[in-house]
């Protein structure tokens, strides 16, 4: 990957995390956190920030912003400072177009990374002085001769049997994009043949990004349509919170803190972009990791996309990997099926794992090689690969096959689209619906959905998903590699969770 030199005036705008003033014990985690409490105890230290505003100010960087909440200091600079302050060389690569993350010239950095010794122990991560594209869209549109059947999401809310007498109302739902828009022209034919009121949709931009509709239909448009219009199908009246990124290891920690930390909390934060494990870098995927913490704590239940391409995620070794965010023990991972249902009635002649063969698309899912076993999950049945015991990916499931896809609009066509990346805003719109029945928010949700759980039993609150395997794992009874625990029956998960959290 040659590359040629970055002009030394070149302007650079870079994310800087904090450490913690402690670090977060996992009982935090397990009842809802006044968010003024948590940041007191575990947000940034009023010195630290000081500290590292007035040390890059001095070496010649421009503080943009500052949030001691969410422990981020954004700074600019150009290149040629950037590079000296941070002990690293940058230079301009491009990559040729493959699929949906090709065809750009970005910064890459090369060489080592170090920070100003007055605050080496403060940060924790540099995020942005790289900008290649950190994260792909986990979605498919289905040619039309392929699709053998479609649904509208409210009929798979009859499927999976969503609590009736709920639509989301009092509750708000984030969805982070990285790249894209939408048109509300589309919302609204979409949602009056649905015979459903638009919903509200607003859209935040974070570092420079804004809603950017009618470029690609088949390519982020498709992504953020599907998201809005899943959510809005099947919790019309929550408010919907769009947040677009730069798609950066810095815009997308940025777009994330953002929702995690807004005024306005939301019940959950939906995130179909990912990328495997090993195509991060550790600074970055540990900064990411910690903001979904704070979600936890807040009661925010994160849903994201465990990857549309099997087991190896697309990497090329022969081995496993599972795809980041989703392998978050902080994130509800959801994995896809291919669904035989009768529309009407909700009736289900079969589901099976989402897998069309090699390069066709399949559901993501294995075992982390950086995130160790949690303590919810330990009875769960989950292999242990060579290097250990690793959080075992996906949770739950839902339709995901663009064969047997949603039925979506997108830059004024309606086409079917299939992928993980509309599991992760079903499950969304299936917990604002949960929290607006039970009148409480969940946060980390993994404990009580696997409460109980021994190997090759089913959980309550699902129908389990034997057949089928997405290449490095097959379908068994009880919670796999595939489909996780399973499809949820949302008629049970209101009923379990109406109930105390468990411990």
């Amino acid at each position: 990957m040659p590359g040629s030199s970055l002009p030394p005036e070149t302007l650079i705008e870079v994310t800087l995390v904090l450490r913690r003033r402690a670090e977060v014990p996992e009982s935090a985690l397990l009842t809802v956190s006044s968010r003024e409490e948590f940041v007191r105890a575990y947000g940034a230290d009023p010195a630290d920030v000081d500290l590292v505003t007035g040390t890059v100010s001095s070496l010649g960087l421009r503080v943009l912003e500052v949030d001691a909440p969410s422990r981020r200091v954004r700074v600019s600079g150009t290149a040629a400072v950037v590079s000296t302050i941070f002990g690293t060389s940058l230079e301009l690569v491009t990559i040729p177009k493959t699929g949906d993350t090709g065809g750009v010239t970005f910064r890459h950095r090369t060489g080592g990374l170090s920070v100003p010794a007055a605050i080496s122990g403060v940060l924790t991560a540099v995020l942005g002085l790289d900008d290649r594209p950190q994260a792909r869209a986990c979605f498919q549109i289905a040619a039309g001769d392929a699709v053998a059947a479609s649904y509208t999401p409210p009929q798979l809310g009859v499927v999976y049997r969503f609590p009736t007498g709920t639509d989301g109302t009092g509750q708000a739902i984030a969805i982070l994009e990285l790249g894209g828009g939408y048109g509300q022209a589309d919302l609204d034919t979409y949602f009056q043949r649905l015979g459903i009121p638009t919903p509200t949709v607003t859209a935040v931009g974070v570092d420079g990004a804004v809603n950017t509709p009618g470029q690609d239909p088949n390519g982020a448009d498709g992504e953020v349509l599907l998201d809005i219009e899943v959510i809005g199908a099947l919790a019309p009246r929550a408010e919907i919170v769009v947040y677009f990124a730069p798609n950066t290891d810095a815009g997308f920690f940025d777009a994330l803190s953002r929702a995690v930390h807004a005024a306005t909390a939301p019940v959950a934060i939906s995130i179909s972009w990912g990328q495997s494990e090993d195509d991060w870098t550790a600074q970055a995927r540990t900064a990411f990791d910690q903001a979904l913490t704070d979600a936890a704590a807040f009661g925010v239940s994160v849903t994201a996309a465990s990857g549309d391409d099997g087991s190896t995620d697309r990497a090329t070794d022969g081995r496993p990997h599972a795809d980041f965010p989703a392998s978050s023990p902080h994130v509800l991972g959801c994995g896809g099926t291919r669904l035989d249902a009768d529309p009407g009635t909700g009736q289900v002649h079969s589901e099976v794992v989402w897998n069309n063969g090699a390069g066709k698309g399949a559901t993501g899912g294995g075992v982390s090689d950086v995130f160790p076993l949690p303590s919810w999950q330990t009875t769960a049945g989950v292999p242990a690969l060579p290097g250990g015991p690793g959080r075992g990916v996906p949770d739950v499931a839902g339709n995901a096959d663009p064969q047997t896809g949603y039925q979506i609009r997108v830059d004024g066509k309606d086409v079917v689209i299939g992928g993980t990346s509309a599991v992760a805003p079903l499950w969304a719109a299936l917990i604002a619906r949960l929290a607006q029945a039970t009148g409480r928010s969940f946060g980390l949700l993994q404990p009580a959905l696997y409460a109980g759980l021994t190997p090759g039993s089913v959980a309550r609150g699902f129908r389990d998903i034997t057949i089928g395997s997405n290449g490095g794992f097959v379908a068994v009874p009880g919670w796999d590699a595939c489909t996780g625990l399973g499809v949820p029956d949302g008629e049970q998960l209101r009923t379990i969770l109406q109930g105390p959290k468990p411990a």
